[in-house]
């Protein structure tokens, strides 16, 4: 880190400064300017804290040198990582292409959504059994049964499947029945539910928060780092604006943003950031022109009639039109749709899959 100090710090200040920073184990660099006094510090920065620092008199500003996601950071590991979903690979040139309803609901309707998705190319099925809802009215999922139908349509398409964690207490539960735990944006800072899933063996899709920036983002990401997770894969999902047009902003800028800061894979999700079946496409499209590692896409045969979400969601022709798109971009681009799993690959039984 480095101090500045403050214009005007006197030598008995300054001398201050320089042995509590020494005590602290650190090692310092004195550089005297003309209208500014600056102290390198070089050390484990893990022995002290910025609000620390900035409480010796006459420390002006505190300069990290280093982000303080440092497990995320592209600093502390410069190649981008790839993360294996059961054998879908996310990152490194492959795409996920992650595709279902918002929620599980009845079992048939779920087979024919998840055997259509897969075979369009779909790597990932996706469906909510625990849906954290704004109204306490709303349907709020099927629990327990359906995290069961989830991992039936899994298994019957030979496809792992991505449901999202609600409460600390589930997370063994959801975990034994899904391939990755998705963090949705309403939980994106919830600092327990985070620690719990990166205890973990599971691989996570953290979605940003409403009203979160990239730094916020890579902080929670670093919260499931820490417990020793190494599978996180980030999600753009669309911010708030004050613009009704769209559901959310759609911020594709973050993309690219992202993976210069960050070797963790990136991956978009066009539906909740435009809430428009006519403005998933381009943006799909534009997700991967921006340098996405997949698209999350909600697909319903039958919108009308879906428990949550409908509105924003595909129909499976739609769905089959959009691939097709992608897969050429995708080729285009030098980058491969992950295959599917051999037959062989099977789902990890829950006692392999908690640490």
């Amino acid at each position: 880190m480095i101090l500045i100090l403050k214009n005007g710090a006197t030598d008995d200040q300054i001398d201050h400064v320089l042995q509590k920073v020494e005590s602290m184990g650190f090692q310092t660099h004195l550089s005297r300017g003309t209208f500014r006094t600056i102290i390198g510090m070089i050390g484990d920065e893990s022995l002290t804290t910025e609000q620390q620092l900035q409480s010796i008199p006459g420390v002006h500003q505190v300069v990290p040198v280093l982000p303080p996601y440092k497990l995320a950071s592209r600093e502390a590991h410069p190649e981008s990582s790839v993360i294996d979903v059961s054998g879908v690979e996310i990152g490194g040139g492959n795409l996920a292409m992650i595709a279902g309803p918002c929620s599980v609901e009845d079992r048939d309707r779920m087979m024919r959504i998840g055997e259509s998705v897969v075979k369009s190319g779909a790597n990932l099925f996706r469906g909510g059994a625990y849906k954290p809802r704004t109204s306490p009215y709303a349907f709020q999922g099927l629990g327990e049964a359906g995290l069961k139908i989830l991992r039936e349509v899994g298994d019957a398409f030979g496809v792992p499947v991505v449901t999202e964690i609600t409460d600390p207490r589930n997370v063994e539960l959801v975990a034994e029945y899904s391939d990755m735990l998705q963090v949705g944006a309403r939980n994106m800072q919830n600092f327990v539910l985070l620690t719990e899933v990166g205890k973990t063996k599971r691989p996570v899709l953290l979605k940003r928060g409403m009203a979160a920036t990239i730094q916020d983002l890579l902080m929670s990401a670093e919260y499931v780092l820490s417990q020793g997770n190494p599978d996180v894969v980030l999600c753009e999902r669309g911010i708030k604006s004050f613009d009704p047009s769209t559901r959310n902003l759609y911020d594709v800028a973050a993309v690219p943003a992202v993976q210069g800061l960050t070797h963790l894979p990136i991956i978009v999700d066009p539906s909740h950031a435009t809430g428009r079946p006519d403005l998933i496409p381009p943006c799909a499209l534009a997700g991967l022109a921006a340098g996405a590692d997949g698209v999350h896409i909600e697909v319903h045969d039958c919108p009308e009639e879906a428990k949550s979400d409908g509105a924003q969601a595909l129909l499976p022709e739609q769905y089959n039109e959009i691939v097709q798109k992608m897969a050429a971009m995708a080729e285009l681009l030098g980058k491969t749709i992950s295959p599917l799993p051999n037959s062989t690959t099977k789902h990890t039984p829950p006692t392999e899959a908690l640490a």
